[in-house]
């Protein structure tokens, strides 16, 4: 038996954090992080956000649960803004960004079943993919390190190279549902995907009969600097899974989808027990009061622009250690020379919280609230990791 009476499913760093204000966390021990890493792009507005804060009490004091037997006036209120903001017209609220991705399956199946076709069930995924950790989020992502010891992979889901437009036509055929792709690859490494690949997908579904999935858990809410990764391709998809940013703190997710798509989930074919309670709606609601202020997105973009620009300095100044940025607003990924998690070692070191990911990328996921002297001192306490990085590179050199 271990000191911990919890499942040994994370190699947790000896960090206890017990509050947080803004961009800052703080430790049992009273040492000061600044959070450039957002809880993985959750945190959108940072810790402690009092407009959050006070959506949150008020509603506490007056109901948490009731299930979805029943009409919730925040959930219509949340459902309405989230239509009105973006191509969907339905929307079915959930926990988490797995079972946003699961109810996006689900719905692009029964959309073929409901009209004729239940032989169309097969999700064509891309490689380098990450949809989530249930046994049919995990056949999505199709990546060998996370299905390992879970048995087979779940049927009808199939993996191509993002980008190869032969490969996936190859795969096209009579029982294919849907293509799903992240516009912006997160744990895949801050892989951002063309344009003109999201808008040749689109074509390639209209003539085919299909449905496009987007899933922007990571890249929704403002995360790219526009409200949804979506608009930058000027196309839309027919399902979208949303999470992480859109509670910002408060575990929840949403499907959205067009009147097309969705009509064919009629009462019985899905549903949750949590999903879309009062508690979360209020929060959802409140980030929304936040990221559709006039300016805000704008202000998103700008500071992605000086983050970029900050960073150039660094990786010029220590191309022993860093490579390039990556990414759009501030979903930034830093390619590393040295293995990521070495250099991760010396950020926190300093002071700074960020993510890894594939490809041997650091997220620099902050939250959007982020000021632009705080831009700098996450740029500053990035160069302390570079230089400590780089001496011990030319102390390993000097001592061969």
């Amino acid at each position: 038996m271990t000191a911990s009476a919890l499942f040994g499913t994370y190699a947790r760093a000896e960090l206890d954090f017990v509050r947080g204000e803004g961009v800052w966390l703080e430790t049992s021990d009273g040492r000061r992080f600044l959070d450039c890493g957002s809880g993985i792009a959750v945190n959108a507005l940072g810790h402690s956000h009092p407009h959050l804060v006070a959506a949150l009490k008020d509603q506490a004091d007056k109901l948490w649960h009731v299930s979805n037997l029943y009409q919730m006036q925040g959930q219509e209120k949340l459902g309405r803004r989230l239509t009105e903001a973006t191509f969907a017209d339905r929307v079915f609220f959930t926990n988490s960004g797995a079972e946003a991705m699961e109810a996006c399956f689900k719905t692009a199946r029964r959309f073929h079943y409901a009209n004729g076709h239940p032989e169309r069930i097969d999700i064509i995924t891309f490689e380098g993919a990450f949809h989530g950790r249930t046994i049919a989020t995990i056949a999505a992502g199709g990546q060998a390190k996370y299905l390992e010891g879970f048995g087979p992979k779940a049927p009808g889901f199939l993996q191509v190279p993002a980008g190869d437009l032969d490969a996936l036509k190859a795969v096209i055929g009579p029982t294919t549902a849907a293509l799903c792709i992240e516009p912006v690859q997160g744990e895949g490494g801050i892989r951002e995907i063309p344009a003109e690949f999201l808008r040749k997908l689109r074509e390639i579904c209209d003539e085919e009969g299909i449905l496009l999935i987007f899933d922007e858990i990571q890249t929704g809410v403002g995360r790219t600097g526009k409200l949804f990764a979506y608009e930058w391709s000027g196309i839309h998809p027919d399902l979208m899974g949303v999470a992480k940013g859109i509670g910002g703190g408060f575990p929840m997710g949403a499907c959205l989808a067009t009147e097309a798509a969705s009509a064919c989930m009629v009462p019985g074919t899905h549903g949750t027990t949590f999903g879309g309670n009062p508690l979360a709606m209020a929060v959802g609601n409140a980030v929304l009061d936040v990221i559709l202020e006039p300016g805000f997105l704008e202000e998103v973009q700008r500071k992605s622009l000086l983050f970029k620009q900050q960073l150039a300095a660094v990786i010029d100044a220590y191309p022993e250690v860093l490579q390039e940025t990556r990414g759009r607003g501030l979903m930034l990924g830093l390619k590393c020379v040295r293995p990521n998690t070495e250099v991760l070692a010396k950020v926190r070191a300093n002071g700074l919280l960020v993510v890894p990911a594939g490809d041997n990328v650091l997220r620099i996921l902050p939250p959007l609230t982020i000021s632009d002297a705080e831009i700098g001192e996450a740029v500053a306490r990035i160069e302390a990791a570079a230089k400590a990085v780089a001496a011990d590179v030319a102390a390993e050199k000097a001592g061969a």
